[in-house]
């Protein structure tokens, strides 16, 4: 598959601008990324210009802190999905890793998993802020309450993807869920290297660079 297939063409800066998100959706439409990946004030401007594609719309909630309660994240998505978004990246409550409380986390992406149905839900675990055994312990979470996806990263905190945290994903989850790449991958080159390692989707602000990126300038990288 074509790498632009992987690609959530996203852009999640407070500053972003209508206009931005415009050209943000016309250019997933000319260079045929799989989603883009927005905030949720902007899902009905989107869905206006996605309207009859298949360019995917995915929004984000309890972004990027993750610290909204339970009700206010499950409300979130469903006024979402009622504007027209078909996913939903969600960042699970990392406080709560951090505390140990894995019952609630894996309670609150049940919650939020039950209330979109059949719509893709991907669940941001933030891993530049978690010890390795916290990671996995939240990817079983994840797995556990019937999300689609691990997503690593905001693209917000200390650090994004790393080679490390989506090996570590893989050994510790398998085949049983997708992952979803995000922070920090700026060239084709390196999208290519986390699709070797089975990840499913990139997130990325920097899509149309690596579909313009030749052969030739791969390789001089």
């Amino acid at each position: 598959m074509e790498i632009k297939r992987f690609i959530d063409h996203s852009l999640l800066r407070p500053t972003a601008t209508a206009s931005a998100i415009e050209a943000l959706c016309r250019e997933a439409l000319e260079f045929e990324f799989y989603a883009v990946c927005i905030q949720p004030c902007y899902v009905a401007l989107a869905k206006k210009i996605l309207k009859n594609s298949e360019v995917k719309i995915a929004n984000v909630i309890g972004f990027p802190l993750g610290a909204n309660t339970t009700k206010v994240k499950v409300f979130e998505a469903r006024d979402c999905i009622k504007n027209g978004a078909d996913e939903i990246d969600m960042v699970l409550n990392i406080g709560w890793v951090k505390s140990g409380k894995f019952s609630a986390v894996e309670a609150e992406i049940t919650a939020v998993k039950q209330e979109i149905g059949n719509k893709l839900l991907k669940v941001i675990i933030e891993t530049c802020y978690l010890s390795d055994q916290e990671k996995k312990q939240a990817c079983w979470a994840v797995l556990n309450a019937g999300a689609d996806f691990v997503k690593t990263s905001t693209g917000f905190g200390t650090a994004g993807a790393s080679f490390e945290d989506v090996k570590l994903i893989k050994e510790t989850l398998g085949n049983n869920i997708k992952i979803k790449a995000s922070g920090g991958i700026k060239n084709k080159e390196t999208a290519k290297r986390y699709i070797e390692l089975g990840v499913s989707r990139i997130g990325t602000s920097s899509g149309v660079n690596y579909v313009k990126e030749s052969p030739q300038s791969i390789k001089k990288k």
